[in-house]
């Protein structure tokens, strides 16, 4: 069976899908992101000795606002009413790599996926912005769902694709 695409109408209009008759559920989503820079920048960020600030504070707070802004970012996501939301910071220094994993819950009638992939890019963003004066060279990459839970397509947890 062939499904349309929700966000359009019959005519091809952008909609917004209606949700008024789905169930309230819990919901989670968990999305990943990393950033690959130079051994220098790295040492900074890692150190503390960034001159513009703690980058990874500073990071943590702009993925944790984006979340709670993806509705005026994404121009079809319902607004929700966040429950949690949190950014935490991996930092591997043989790869000179920091990974974001932004993790976001609400009760609600549609899922948060789209608040957790906006909390990892807006934190990567911001590392890439406080430390473009030292490495312009760095690179976002893997930024993906890696779970959800809740809601009528029930869980996913993500797999690493296979290449054909």
């Amino acid at each position: 069976m062939e499904q349309g695409f929700t966000h359009v109408d019959a005519a091809g209009n952008a909609r917004m899908v209606d949700v008024s008759e789905k169930t309230v559920t819990s919901r989670t989503a968990v999305a990943e992101g990393a950033i690959t820079m130079s051994a220098d920048c790295f040492a900074l960020v890692a150190e503390g000795r960034m001159k513009k600030g703690d980058v990874l504070g500073v990071a943590q707070v702009a993925g944790i606002m984006a979340t709670k802004q993806t509705a005026d970012l994404i121009p079809l996501c319902h607004r929700l009413n966040l429950t949690k939301s949190e950014v935490i910071f991996s930092l591997d220094s043989a790869a000179c790599t920091i990974t974001a994993r932004c993790t976001v819950k609400c009760d609600g009638k549609t899922g948060v996926e789209m608040e957790a992939l906006t909390g990892v890019s807006a934190a990567l963003l911001t590392v890439y912005d406080m430390c473009k004066a030292v490495d312009k060279r760095m690179v976002l990459s893997d930024i993906h769902l890696v779970e959800k839970q809740g809601g009528k397509s029930g869980d996913f947890h993500f797999e690493e694709p296979c290449h054909d």
